[in-house]
């Protein structure tokens, strides 16, 4: 994650007062530069596998405690699996969720993050 995206991502956040950060086990050096960077409560940290049965324990882990904005760094194949579940067995939003730019043009609606320059992008 380049400093301009960790950057913009932080700008995201906004006025978050606690967040939750989400990982594959691939991207966990980004969640935790995520965390130390922003300084403020990370309510939970859920680190899931690129592939499982049906991610629900992740998934729950993930949603049940109702932060201001999840944060999100993980390739697209983990993200498809994990979004799945999110959608059909939680309360999650995509429009409350950051990501970093590995998840751009990940087609869900409302998700939005950082590239890798600094700017930033959100899916309609």
């Amino acid at each position: 994650m380049t400093s301009r995206e960790l950057e913009a991502m932080l700008g995201l956040l906004g006025r978050a007062r606690h967040i939750v950060i989400g990982t594959d086990a691939s991207s966990r050096p980004e969640g935790e530069q995520i965390a130390a960077a922003w300084g403020g409560l990370v309510l939970a940290t859920v680190t899931w596998p690129e592939t499982a049965a049906s991610w629900l324990r992740q998934a729950r882990r993930f949603a049940t405690p109702e932060p201001d904005v999840w944060v999100v760094s993980a390739t697209p194949a983990s993200w498809a699996g994990m979004t799945r579940r999110l959608l059909l067995s939680t309360s999650w939003s995509p429009h409350r969720t950051v990501a970093a730019s590995a998840l751009e043009g990940f087609p869900l609606p409302g998700l939005r993050g950082a590239r890798a320059d600094g700017t930033t992008w959100e899916n309609r």
